[in-house]
């Protein structure tokens, strides 16, 4: 294992690190730092206003949450992945220097604006965010033609329109429930995160794991992808229950069978692998339980947890481990500290799923202990990863 990166020192692979500032070089830098130290601070202030100790914002305390969990904190690492990604998928620059610090600015302005009575405002900001993420992105695309990944543009504006829904019915000025604007968010970043694991998850375990052989299949392929969209399509509609039963068996056996075919039984000792097959795990669990719901067999938000915490905390704090190390000129070898993070979402993951079930008269109590290690985990990664994200890469590469 490496040395604990807050007090990394560059190996003779790495090369000699150059001096200077450099949080704002490449998107990965800026909204990494920022969504953890998002995710430490939020969930606490969320469990005391759960637990009575705190007052509800101005809007509705359980859809504050979920606003600010997928909206704030998952939205920021998606964003600066795929200001990451674009360089690398185009040849093309994304933004960087001052535009890099406008869109982290206006970030950070919808956070606080959730905190406000100036509702309209925090409309506007928040639904601006995603649609200037989509357009900065479709920009290097669109010079390159790299049409295979034009569809994460239609899926940033749908996030958009997702957030705009919530705050147009807060405002009265929409008939449309809110839950199903965040479920509808939800299904999105499950899509994204579903397309994203497939590319990468294989390619990782065979280039990691010497003797591996993760493969693919089509028709697994397709049917894993296809009913995520008609997943989506029917939590919008709403379809009946029964409708929603059948998708989400169909969709979590197709995931089975794809996550099977990658071999997770042979990423044990490799924990930036495993991570993100954990990760990819918990959407089976969360479709199967999102089946269950539907027939009102175990609580939705057991279900809806295991698709925040267990699959996109696991997948996030996967990606935003190695992706930084990697485009920081550092070997890719998860330190103590880092694996001390992966073990502590899953914790946290675990404890508010089944620990709800196992013991539902203490399910403050499994809420509490499941924030406390996803604000640690977080906290952790912000605190070891300060010096990675704000120096320049070990190799002197630009970025």
């Amino acid at each position: 294992m490496s040395k604990p990166l807050a007090f990394e020192k560059p190996g003779p692979q790495a090369g000699t690190p150059a001096a200077g500032f450099a949080l704002w070089a490449l998107g990965f830098r800026p909204f990494y730092l920022l969504a953890s130290i998002f995710a430490a601070l939020s969930i606490p202030l969320w469990v005391a206003i759960y637990a009575g100790y705190l007052p509800a914002p101005f809007v509705p305390g359980l859809i504050w949450h979920g606003h600010e969990m997928l909206f704030g904190y998952t939205l920021a690492v998606i964003a600066g992945f795929l200001f990451t990604a674009g360089r690398n998928w185009t040849g093309q620059p994304t933004p960087t220097g001052v535009a890099l610090q406008a869109f982290a600015l206006l970030w950070v302005a919808g956070r606080v604006l959730m905190l406000t009575p100036y509702a309209m405002a925090a409309a506007l900001v928040n639904a601006a965010f995603p649609v200037a993420v989509a357009i900065a992105l479709a920009i290097p695309l669109w010079r390159s033609r790299n049409r295979r990944n034009y569809f994460f543009v239609a899926l940033l504006m749908l996030l958009g329109m997702a957030v705009l829904a919530i705050h147009l019915s807060w405002l009265g000025m929409l008939a449309w429930p809110e839950r199903t604007s965040l479920q509808a968010g939800l299904d999105v970043v499950l899509f994204i995160i579903a397309v994203m694991g497939g590319r990468v998850i294989p390619m990782f375990t065979n280039n990691g794991i010497p003797g591996t052989q993760a493969t693919r299949h089509p028709l697994v392929e397709k049917t894993a992808l296809a009913s995520l969209l008609v997943l989506l399509v029917a939590d919008v509609v709403p379809a009946p229950a029964a409708v929603i039963v059948t998708v989400a068996l169909v969709a979590a056996v197709a995931h089975a069978v794809r996550l099977y075919l990658w071999q997770p039984w042979r990423t044990a000792t490799t924990p930036m692998v495993w991570v993100l097959h954990a990760a990819y795990a918990w959407i089976v669990v969360y479709l199967v339980l999102r089946a269950l719901a539907a027939l009102g067999l175990v609580a939705e938000p057991l279900a809806l947890h295991a698709l925040t915490i267990g699959a996109i905390g696991s997948m996030t704090i996967g990606m935003m481990t190695r992706t930084a190390r990697g485009h920081t000129g550092r070997p890719l070898l998860a330190d103590r500290y880092e694996v001390t993070c992966y073990v502590l979402v899953q914790s946290a993951a675990l404890i508010r799923v089944f620990g709800g079930m196992i013991v539902p008269d203490a399910y403050l109590i499994t809420v509490s202990a499941s924030g406390i290690c996803w604000s640690l985990a977080f906290a952790l990664y912000a605190i070891c990863y300060w010096p990675v994200l704000s120096r320049a890469r070990l190799d002197g590469k630009p970025g």
